[in-house]
């Protein structure tokens, strides 16, 4: 390749079904697909050790994902870990120019435009790898930097160049601390303190679900059970949860849109008296802490989750605004007992 000498390019890879549809792109960049792609991003030009890893693989999910930090950031003191890389082309949603490719993070999620969001983490969006073209300009050589949305943006070095950070990734079990993070996990939810949103919704629902917080504890122990961490994804401990949420969330809110029951719109300072989804279970304000939460959250899995529940009619538009109907709350407390008699 020119690049990458000695390297195990074709180890490199995890080609799992997954990687296959979202990252991994049929054919490998032409000339005239690389330009279009550039153009499209901003005008950068791609490092040439970037292109000719993806000519002989085109995006993808690698077997090793672990790269050691010298500055801690957000994700560790030692280390950050990498979802996938992006692929030249359009036809994966993960792909440099995909649905969620560079210029997604940049215009949807407002991350600087410092040059080529290549990479993704495993908190679904709050913190990015970056190709960072500032000191050299859009046709040179750019570092490599993890960029935290979670602390204004802020920008860690990791890597002098693309080719120096795919070598230098490791593979998991050099930082493996699997069973501290279940035994943390465990431990905040099971006496993690509620947010604001949560509390109030325990006791507008006493009558109904006198233990409704307890079963919230239970629920959450399943999902660090099923995962050994504390995410809510597409399974189906978290459409249960995302269940469970909305109900409690809607014994003393109006949800008028899908939209407006994920955040609050940004016109309006963030406040629990002004509660959302985020505010209940992802994100806690820096004055009003709170420990019972996720600390970040996927948003395609939660529209999924809202759009199947509208579609089979178990969440339904009524004067009051969206709810859940009779028959979908008696089958949730019958869920949500299973999960007890199981624990």
């Amino acid at each position: 390749m020119g690049y990458f000498e000695g390297f195990d390019v074709a180890g490199f890879w995890d080609d799992s079904a997954y990687a296959l549809a979202e990252y991994v792109e049929e054919a490998p960049p032409t000339r005239e697909s690389i330009a279009s792609v550039e153009e499209e991003l901003g005008g950068y030009r791609l490092p040439d050790s970037y292109i000719a890893l993806m000519t002989a693989h085109n995006g993808g999910i690698p077997n090793r994902d672990h790269f050691p930090m010298t500055e801690p950031t957000s994700w560790a003191d030692d280390h950050i870990v990498i979802t996938g890389i992006r692929g030249v082309g359009r036809t994966r949603p993960q792909s440099l120019g995909g649905e969620y490719g560079s210029r997604f993070w940049i215009d949807m999620w407002e991350y600087p435009e410092i040059g080529v969001y290549f990479a993704d983490t495993p908190s679904a969006g709050h913190d990015m790898l970056a190709l960072d073209y500032r000191a050299c300009g859009k046709g040179g050589e750019p570092t490599v930097v993890h960029v935290d949305q979670e602390d204004d943006f802020a920008v860690t070095l990791v890597a002098e160049n693309f080719e120096a950070f795919v070598t230098g990734l490791v593979d998991e079990s050099v930082y493996d601390t699997s069973e501290q993070d279940r035994i943390d996990a465990l431990a905040t939810v099971r006496e993690g303190s509620f947010s604001p949103v949560l509390r109030r919704a325990f006791r507008e629902v006493a009558d109904v679900l006198p233990d409704a917080e307890r079963r919230m504890r239970i629920l959450g122990e399943a999902v660090v059970h099923d995962k050994g961490f504390f995410s809510l994804h597409a399974d189906a401990r978290s459409t249960l949860m995302y269940d469970y949420l909305f109900w409690l969330f809607t014994s003393f809110n109006q949800v008028g849109s899908f939209d407006r029951y994920v955040r609050t719109p940004p016109q309006y300072e963030r406040s629990y008296a002004l509660p959302d989804y985020e505010l209940m279970i992802v994100f806690g304000l820096v004055a009003e802490p709170y420990d019972f939460c996720t600390g970040g959250y996927a948003p395609g899995f939660l529209e999924d989750w809202w759009n199947s529940r509208v579609a089979s009619g178990r969440i339904s538009e009524t004067a009051d605004g969206y709810r859940m109907t009779d028959a979908a709350v008696g089958a949730l407390l019958d869920e949500l007992a299973g999960v007890v008699r199981d624990r």
